[in-house]
């Protein structure tokens, strides 16, 4: 049966350097990635999610710790790493050659040549027009689209993507969205995603994980994550009455004619018959769910308070 965790990291910490240069650029990190799922990792610049993917891609040894993908350890697992395809760090192909012939060479290094399969990626991440052009003469998002083509060469288990949406156009974006989409739920693919695109991994992803300063911050379940707080915004009168009755419950800000509550969308039926009950008047409740970029900025405010420290991408 196969292992329904596709990553784990078991008490994961890497450190650069010794002495007064000595950096803790991930510490005791522990995650775990369920299979067929997209996963979003975020964290501000330094965070320490670049060091974290190339630990999973055993292309550096972590301190302490152990990485897992699929119930197998990957340190020096050739055969594991067989599983995976990445696109990190952006593209990089031989300008001198075509997209085609450089997905060729790709694959034939990677023993899991396909001419069929090359000829579908290609459709896929719309780059058949532009399969015949020199590589030189693609543009940013151009090279990004043939680098998702070129992590799918060896039909991958797991899928680690390092901001694949960069130099797209929004229409590009939104392709690339639904291409993600299409890898878990049509496909059966894990997809580990990093990106500054919070919208974008709003949209996509099934969990999500916050890291800073090293340490991870948050994870769980986005949708769970995002309705777990509100902005409840209330148009009441008396004003003054129905803030010192919030207040004491609730943190509450004035914002115009509106009393902007935050708290779970559960507690809307509490507050409205704690205020209906203070013979309050009520004209409109409306419940904003708060964004991922909410989300993101306080799970991350806390950490940043930690002294700082060097690198750690």
């Amino acid at each position: 049966m196969p292992d329904p965790i596709a990553i784990r990291l078991d008490n994961v910490s890497k450190t650069f350097g010794r002495g007064r240069k000595r950096v803790e650029a991930v510490r005791q990190l522990s995650l775990g990635v369920t299979a067929g799922q997209v996963f979003g990792f975020l964290g501000p610049n330094g965070a320490g999610k670049s060091t974290t993917i190339r630990m999973m891609m055993d292309l550096i040894r972590p301190s302490r710790g152990e990485v897992f993908l699929f119930g197998s350890p990957v340190r020096a697992n050739y055969q594991l790493m067989r599983r995976v395809g990445a696109l990190v760090e952006g593209a990089s192909f031989y300008h001198f050659l075509t997209g085609r012939k450089n997905l060729e060479i790709l694959a034939r290094a990677g023993d899991c040549y396909d001419a069929a399969r090359i000829e579908r990626l290609l459709k896929q991440v719309g780059m058949t027009e532009a399969a015949n052009r020199k590589v030189q003469g693609y543009s940013t998002g151009m090279k990004q689209r043939l680098g998702l083509a070129a992590a799918l060469l060896n039909d991958p288990d797991l899928v680690v993507l390092d901001e694949p949406s960069n130099g797209l156009d929004p229409a590009g974006i939104q392709d690339v969205r639904y291409f993600i989409r299409d890898l878990a739920e049509k496909q059966g693919k894990t997809v580990f995603l990093s990106s500054h695109l919070l919208s974008e991994v709003e949209q996509v992803c099934d969990q999500v994980g916050i890291i800073n300063n090293g340490r991870l911050v948050q994870t769980g379940n986005v949708a769970e994550l995002l309705s777990a707080q509100s902005i409840i915004r209330l148009e009441v009168t008396p004003q003054d009455r129905s803030l010192g009755l919030l207040l004491p419950a609730w943190p509450v800000t004035e914002n115009g004619r509106w009393l902007e509550v935050q708290a779970p969308r559960d507690a809307v039926p509490t507050i409205v018959n704690q205020l209906i009950a203070a013979e309050v008047q009520i004209f409109q409740v409306i419940i904003q769910q708060q964004s991922l970029e909410a989300l993101f900025l306080a799970a991350t405010a806390a950490a940043a308070a930690e002294p700082s420290r060097k690198g750690g991408s």
